[in-house]
Parts: C-alpha cells; sequence; structure tokens
C-alpha cells in the first residue's frame, strides 16, 4: 500500500504555534488524482476479493457529490469492472447531472436513480433482490464504501513515522476510515473523529468494528449537517488554501480542520501535543458545490 506525505502546519494557526502544540496534515489526497485519500484505501481490498471471485460488475450507493460513487466509477474502469451506481434523489435523473455524476457517468457508471424513502430500503433483502433482478450479479459495495475489507485497507493510512503524534484527527462519513484509524492507533494515541452528519448515532456502528476505546466523537462541526456548506466555512476554507496551498473538500475535511483549529483555541489540547490531521480527498467535491453556491449566493470556494 501507498505512503502518503506529513506536512507540519505549527506555524500557520496562531492557536498551536503560540501554545507549542505540533499540528501535521497527512495528504491522503495526493494518493490517486480520481481515487484518492480514503476511497483508495477502502476500495484497495474490495477490488482484491472482487476479482478474485470472478466478478465483472461493481454496485454500489450514494448521493449527488458522492466521492465513493466517483471513486468507483473510476476504479471499476481502470481495473476493468463494469459499474453501477444507485443514487440517492429520482429528481436528478432530470436535467443536467452535476459535475460529480457527469465524471461518474463519463466512466461508464451506469447511474440509477432512486427516491430517497426507496434509498433507506438499500438494506434491506427485497431492495437487494430488485437489484438484482434488474442488473443481474455484481459484488455489491455498500454507501460509502464501509465494510470489513474497507477498514482494514483504512488500517494503513497509519505508519510508523506517525507514532510520536500524541492525538489523530479526521473527518467522519460512515464509520470505516475512523474504525481502521482506531485498530492501527498505537496505545498512547487518541483518535478524534468529525462527523458531517449531525448526531452521534455512528458510534454504534464504529463500534462493530473495533472494541478499543482510544477514541471520541465530536460532533459540534458539522455546520448544518451532510453537504451543508456556510459562507464562514468557505471563508475559512479559502483562508487556509492561501495560507497552505492545500486544498480541502467543503464535506469532510474542512470541517475536521475548523474543528481542530477550534479546539486548539479552546485549551482542549496541551503544550507538547503533536496533532496529526488525515486529509481524507474528496476535492472532486468542489466543483459541483462551486455550481451550487454560484447559483445560490455569490461566493466560492477558490481552487
Amino acid at each position: 500500500m501507498l505512503k502518503s506525505p506529513l506536512v507540519d502546519l505549527s506555524s500557520y494557526f496562531e492557536p498551536f504555534s503560540k501554545r507549542g502544540i505540533e499540528l501535521f496534515i497527512k495528504r491522503e489526497e495526493l494518493l490517486h488524482p480520481h481515487i484518492s485519500g480514503n476511497k483508495y484505501r477502502k476500495l484497495y481490498f474490495n477490488l482484491k476479493a472482487a476479482e478474485e471471485l470472478g466478478y465483472d460488475t461493481l454496485l454500489t450507493f450514494g448521493g449527488a457529490f458522492s466521492n465513493h460513487i466517483v471513486a468507483t466509477a473510476y476504479a471499476a474502469k481502470e481495473r476493468g469492472f463494469k459499474s453501477i451506481g444507485v443514487i440517492r434523489g429520482e429528481e436528478l435523473a432530470f436535467g443536467e447531472l452535476n459535475p460529480s455524476l457527469q465524471f461518474a457517468s463519463s466512466c461508464g457508471m451506469q447511474l440509477h436513480f432512486v427516491s430517497r424513502e426507496v434509498y433507506r430500503e438499500k438494506h434491506t433483502k427485497e431492495f437487494f433482490e430488485q437489484l438484482q433482478s434488474k442488473f443481474g450479479s455484481f459484488y455489491m459495495l455498500p454507501e460509502g464504501g464501509t465494510n470489513e475489507l474497507a477498514v482494514k485497507g483504512c488500517e494503513e493510512i497509519l505508519n510508523k513515522e506517525d507514532e510520536s503524534f500524541s492525538h489523530i484527527a479526521l473527518a467522519v462519513g460512515t464509520g470505516g476510515t475512523i474504525s481502521g484509524v482506531i485498530r492501527s492507533a498505537l496505545n498512547h494515541q487518541y483518535v478524534l473523529g468529525f462527523p458531517a452528519l449531525k448526531g452521534d448515532f455512528l458510534k454504534k456502528d464504529i463500534c462493530t468494528f473495533t472494541s478499543k476505546s482510544n477514541w471520541e466523537l465530536i460532533t459540534d462541526y458539522h455546520f448544518g449537517g451532510y453537504a451543508k456548506i456556510t459562507r464562514e466555512l468557505v471563508d475559512f476554507m479559502n483562508d487556509f488554501y492561501q495560507k497552505t496551498g492545500i486544498l480541502i473538500d467543503p464535506i469532510y475535511t474542512s470541517k475536521m480542520i475548523y474543528g481542530i483549529i477550534d479546539l486548539a483555541q479552546k485549551d482542549y489540547f496541551k503544550p507538547s501535543d503533536r496533532v496529526l490531521m488525515i486529509h481524507t480527498g474528496g476535492l472532486q467535491a468542489i466543483d459541483g458545490m462551486n455550481t451550487y453556491l454560484r447559483t445560490k449566493y455569490s461566493f466560492e470556494i477558490q481552487s
């Protein structure tokens, strides 16, 4: 598995430089131009399993701006699979596709739009049988790609050079990536998860993959919920990019970094702590989000 570079950001942000706290970012978004960050990790062992089991088609689920849909579509194309994306929101089938879904379609993914009500039934046996009846045999990847093989892949995010960090921070979607990181974190390391969705219901899901207790979910930085964005967050993202030269996505990593800097300002960390933030990719969502922001508001994310 690939290793991603570390970048020291301690001097860029006063809450860290003044308090003697070190802040680094692990740039997982550089792993691959289209299958970047945690999606590369989550797909790695799943693609191997699909090949070994003799499947020629991948089927998965996601919303309009889904990083997982985009990554799966490209990975399928790259590895010679056909792909099907079950997309939440039947209204998306009418009118022009957003940049994320356009890209997935250009990779050969067959998009199957369903209502939000139907989408909520995606875990049921009846829905699975309907999909089999319509599409035939396929290797199914769950929404967000989280399963045991995905968690196994995410265990490889941390490596020996990360052992000196006291805190590991990352955004949380379905809970697979943080589960892998928790598993591979050492006893002295504390893992901080920042959910992109409202609520702390993900605790139960994470506990199905790990029994370790060296972690917590910090639920105060979702900015209204999944794929919700505010002017304050866009201004923060643009300022971060201007200071560091690092692009961050509007759905996951930006909210985690905002939270980490805010926690440092509130003295959550102590001097001599070493904080490692994981950049989990998702930059493809910027174009789609900017299309929305330009239509509804007069500001956009710099890229």
